[in-house]
């Protein structure tokens, strides 16, 4: 019985508190860190242009996102699990909405709603290796999202460095033409196509749930 009054009690908890202290901690590494932004000028091009686009970043960078958006509105992509409604709440608080759903549940209601949501001109962000990885491998989600939407995917990565303290934050954006996969690290954009290509796994979007 106890433990029934717990479980509440400590969710409600966690949605309290974690939110507002997340978001301040967010805010308060973006106010420590010096950030380097590369290859913002594709991105910005974009945005000249009238057109949106797909953010895609892995999965464990998610957090650093908010520091590095250049646009104005994005519907960002977060799982229907418990710890996606932390999540949730605390991009929230910087502007951002949530399109709840995965590849295990309301995958293909999320999938259709991103594809809506594109069209009608906004930004969207996925994380393509999602949370259940394998990491750092992308599905090929982002894919069909691409081209049901018809907009361009630009790759972003943060890095972080406390060895150089005058680039502590790096961000790097990189577009992808049409739709080949490519690099947004170092490397130029399409150096690495091939090496990269092998990362993409199918059947990220399926209709499976649990």
């Amino acid at each position: 019985m106890a433990n029934r009054l717990l479980k509440p009690l400590e969710r409600w908890v966690k949605l309290a508190v974690l939110p507002p202290a997340g978001a301040a901690m967010i805010r308060l590494l973006g106010r420590s860190m010096q950030i380097d932004t590369r290859g913002q000028e594709h991105v910005d091009r974009l945005y000249q242009e009238g057109k949106r686009v797909i953010i895609a970043f892995w999965h464990a960078r998610q957090f650093m996102m908010p520091l590095t958006y250049r646009g104005t509105l994005a519907h960002i992509l977060i799982s229907q699990h418990h710890d996606g409604e932390i999540i949730a709440r605390i991009v929230e608080r910087f502007g951002f909405r949530a399109v709840r759903g995965s590849s295990t549940r309301g995958g293909v209601e999320a999938l259709r709603e991103l594809i809506r949501l594109g069209r009608s001109g906004v930004d969207l962000v996925v994380t393509p290796d999602g949370p259940n990885g394998p990491r750092q491998v992308a599905k090929m989600g982002v894919i069909q999202l691409a081209r049901a939407s018809r907009l361009p995917i630009i790759p972003l990565a943060f890095g972080c460095s406390k060895k150089n303290s005058s680039r502590v934050g790096t961000a790097s954006w990189c577009r992808i033409h049409g739709l080949a996969v490519s690099s947004s690290g170092d490397h130029p954009c399409g150096s690495r196509r091939r090496a990269m290509r092998r990362n993409w796994k199918p059947n990220a979007w399926n209709s499976k749930r649990s």
